[in-house]
């Protein structure tokens, strides 16, 4: 993990498996996602305070970066150019930003006798709700220690995750940003069992 040792910890929480939250996360400060068990990932997705209406952006990140293998000196963008976070800290190097979150929609593709199941996208939406955001403005997240191997022919096969315990990323707000955070629902993408989440909210003033 981070020193924070000079820095301050503004809120240092724990998300229990297959649940998400919402944060305000100020301008200058530090979100620190922190995998407790290994292999767990977390998707995050966010919104300018100033304008609720322009979402990160998957594609223009991937564009404005030239990459879409994202680690630390990368910054994440808006549908409309503006610049959200920046990436200062990596300990794994091993994330996704093609795929959305998982929703009931997918756990019923893939099992049709399936009637309920945790999901990241309906956590987003219940974390966002009190912000008045529209939850159809949720789009890519940004998934956190997700491992995707990307084949020749352009299949993506998913892969179990790289992280481990104590592995850590951590973003810097650019602006103020509203902040939506899971613990990801779906068992695959964690190598079959969902784990908590670690969260922290640092400030280096």
């Amino acid at each position: 993990m981070m020193d924070v040792v000079a820095s301050g910890i503004v809120k240092d929480e724990i998300l229990l498996p297959q649940t998400g939250t919402s944060l305000i996360l100020k301008k200058g400060h530090l979100l620190e996602v922190i995998d407790l068990e290994g292999q767990q990932v977390a998707d995050l997705f966010c919104f300018p305070l100033e304008d609720l209406r322009d979402p990160l952006s998957s594609g223009r990140s991937i564009d404005y970066n030239e990459t879409i293998r994202f680690t630390k000196g990368h910054v994440l963008y808006s549908s409309q150019g503006r610049r959200l976070a920046r990436i200062v800290e990596d300990s794994c190097g091993q994330h996704d930003f093609l795929v959305s979150p998982c929703s009931l929609q997918m756990f019923q593709m893939l099992d049709p006798h399936c009637k309920d199941h945790p999901s990241c996208l309906e956590n987003l939406h219940k974390a966002f709700f009190p912000m008045g955001i529209d939850p159809r403005l949720i789009g890519t997240t940004f998934n956190i220690f997700m491992n995707f191997k990307h084949l020749e022919d352009g299949a993506i096969q998913l892969e179990a995750p790289k992280s481990y315990s104590g592995s850590n990323f951590v973003i810097e707000a650019l602006t103020d940003l509203a902040v939506g955070l899971t613990a990801c629902a779906d068992e695959a993408t964690n190598n079959g069992r969902c784990k908590a989440i670690g969260y922290r909210i640092i400030s280096l003033k």
